[in-house]
């Protein structure tokens, strides 16, 4: 079977892509302002600080600026500041370091009975022609949760502050969480707001630092986004932006297939499968195994040719493997508290461990791609792939005498990534999963929050819950959540902490992998079929004493309710859309359960219909 077609041929057929995508607005058009929501947030606090300086805390960050509206006229200047962080109690930080942001603005006059908005300066990074550009009516915008005014002269009664905050379309109903675990609801709330609040671009972008998509970027905001909202299109747009803005990292590549699969199962939508197939071919990057099937960036398949055929623009673009973010400081210079970044010492070997088991997720998703669209034969071909790649990774970079993977060819040591990866994409044979998943537990957070992502998704694949928990809701070391939330911000960080990547931003959606784990995994809310037509609940809530959940569908909402009883019963209240059916897996076969009342026997799988189904668990 070639997969491989000459590069003239590829451009052409991008180009006669491009031609097909301006034709279907309803996927890729550019977003306009009429795609945005605006909020106009009124101050939680106003301080005074001295005579005609106070201090506004808005409550949260969101992407914007502020607008005043005075009942007198103050002829002389007017000093506004805004930032992201404090340095100390109702005093913004001037000087935050990394991409923290702030900005001091000169009003030269207040005028009375209008509102004024202020007009901030534009960032020479992120507004370059390689970012994302906003509507012109936004005018400049950043993110901030304070502000200070200094030099008033009126008295502050007299006027009114906003906060106002742009963000893509978005219901703040449709997906919400509760739980008995305290520590676990404020997560889940940083997460929420992260999702919304970094939407203001229309695409799913990195941060304020850049605003460029990066597809392992997109996929966790991907992921997440979907846990609290059935609004697919900026996700749709995104994906599309991938065809021809293919970002460098060799995991970043190997993401794509997994963000059009998704877009799949959760819209049920072939259309964008059909479309882009032959984009997500190459971009498994079969073209660079070698003869027993493993692949490396370091091929010399991976020439110029090859890169135009990935969708570069230019051929001598770097392609190297990244398997954590940040990466250590051989490779950037940054003066990083960790000399190997966020790697956990994972040797940096051609044939490695992380870039196999991404590149054996895509040739698994693609057989299922392939099988939806009724491609019989592309579909045998990859399901082969893959039955053969496992085989050979399980072979080859598993170290039989410890029970754990190594971190690739020619290497002994063996990190965290090297094995949540492969537990993560379902590489890992049930009779190796336990010494695996301990090694995983020795390492604790050893990786960034993109890496948590997977992290987060072994564990509860391995059935180790308990510790996932503790992980998402540890207050004990700045490699958490909750140091994001203690150090003040109100989104994710795009780090553990600024010692951990100097140039980080305090709105990063790859740090929301707790909102979409707490969806897919700890209450095992996920689409059994194309567009939830279908629902499987896998629920491991550990530790807890009540839940609840409600989780967007096109179909509608997905709605459960979770309780320990005085007995130590578990009880499940699941409601279903109309025209949704769904399972209920359980545990194990030998527990008792009732069903709506009715006694189920012997089954570890529960059918669920729409409308109310409840479920009693005697353990």
């Amino acid at each position: 079977m070639n997969i491989s077609s000459n590069s003239k041929l590829y451009l052409l057929s991008c180009l006669f892509l491009t031609l097909c995508t301006l034709g279907q607005a309803q996927i890729t058009k550019v977003p306009t302002e009429n795609d945005f929501e605006t909020v106009l947030n009124k101050a939680e606090r106003i301080v005074k600080l001295a005579d005609g300086h106070y201090f506004i805390d808005f409550g949260k960050a969101y992407f914007g600026t502020v607008v005043l509206h005075s009942k007198q006229l103050q002829k002389d200047s007017l000093i506004v500041r805004l930032g992201e962080k404090l340095t100390e109690i109702n005093q913004i930080d001037r000087n935050p370091g990394g991409t923290i942001r702030y900005q001091q603005v000169k009003l030269d006059q207040v005028n009375a009975n209008q509102n004024m908005v202020v007009n901030l300066l534009a960032d020479k990074r992120n507004t370059k022609p390689g970012a994302i550009h906003l509507p012109e009516s936004f005018g400049v915008i950043m993110p901030f949760r304070y502000c200070e005014i200094e030099n008033l002269k009126i008295p502050i009664e007299e006027l009114e502050i906003w906060q106002k905050g742009y963000y893509y379309q978005f219901n703040d109903e449709a997906g919400t969480f509760t739980s008995s675990d305290t520590v676990l609801n404020a997560v889940w709330d940083l997460c929420k707001h992260t999702i919304k609040a970094t939407s203001f671009a229309g695409y799913y972008v990195d941060g304020d630092r850049e605003r460029i998509p990066y597809e392992a970027d997109a996929y966790i905001n991907q992921l997440s986004h979907y846990a609290v909202d059935n609004v697919y299109s900026i996700a749709r747009r995104t994906n599309e932006y991938f065809v021809e803005h293919p970002t460098w990292p060799t995991e970043w590549l190997l993401h794509t297939v997994l963000l059009y699969y998704q877009d799949y199962m959760y819209t049920g939508d072939k259309e964008m499968l059909e479309k882009y197939y032959d984009v997500l071919k190459i971009r498994t990057l079969m073209d660079l195994e070698r003869e027993d099937g493993l692949i490396s960036s370091k091929s010399a398949k991976l020439d110029g040719e090859f890169k135009l055929e990935l969708g570069f623009k230019k051929a001598n673009t770097r392609v190297r493997d990244i398997v954590d973010w940040p990466a250590g400081q051989k490779d950037t210079g940054w003066k990083l508290a960790k000399k190997e970044g966020e790697r956990d010492g994972y040797e940096m070997v051609a044939i490695n461990t992380v870039v196999n088991s991404f590149y054996y997720y895509n040739l698994f998703l693609m057989s299922e791609i392939a099988d939806c669209l009724g491609k019989t034969k592309d579909a045998t071909f990859f399901k082969k792939k893959s039955k053969k790649l496992k085989k050979v990774i399980n072979n080859k970079l598993f170290d039989k005498s410890r029970g754990i993977y190594i971190d690739g060819e020619g290497t002994n040591h063996a990190s965290l990534h090297a094995n949540m990866f492969p537990l993560a994409f379902d590489l890992v044979p049930e009779k190796n999963k336990k010494s695996v998943s301990e090694f995983i537990k020795t390492r604790g957070m050893a990786c960034s929050v993109y890496g948590a992502q997977y992290l987060l998704d072994a564990l509860y694949k391995a059935n180790e819950s308990e510790y996932a928990l503790k992980l998402i809701t540890d207050t004990t070391h700045d490699r958490t959540w909750w140091n994001m939330i203690e150090i003040g911000s109100t989104m994710a960080l795009e780090a553990w902490d600024m010692k951990y990547k100097p140039n980080s931003d305090w709105n990063h959606a790859w740090g929301t992998a707790p909102l979409n784990v707490i969806t897919r995994q700890m209450w095992g809310v996920t689409p059994k079929t194309p567009g939830f037509a279908s629902v499987q609940i896998k629920p491991q809530l550990t530790n807890l004493q009540f839940s609840e959940i409600k989780v967007p569908t096109l179909k509608g909402s997905i709605e459960a309710k979770y309780i320990v009883s005085d007995k130590n019963e578990q009880i499940y209240e699941i409601k279903l859309p109309k025209g949704m059916n769904g399972e209920f897996v359980l545990p194990n076969s030998k527990i008792k359960v009732l069903l709506n009342n009715c006694i189920i026997k012997n089954k570890k799988i529960v059918k669920l219909n729409e409308g109310i189904n409840t479920l009693q668990i005697q353990q």
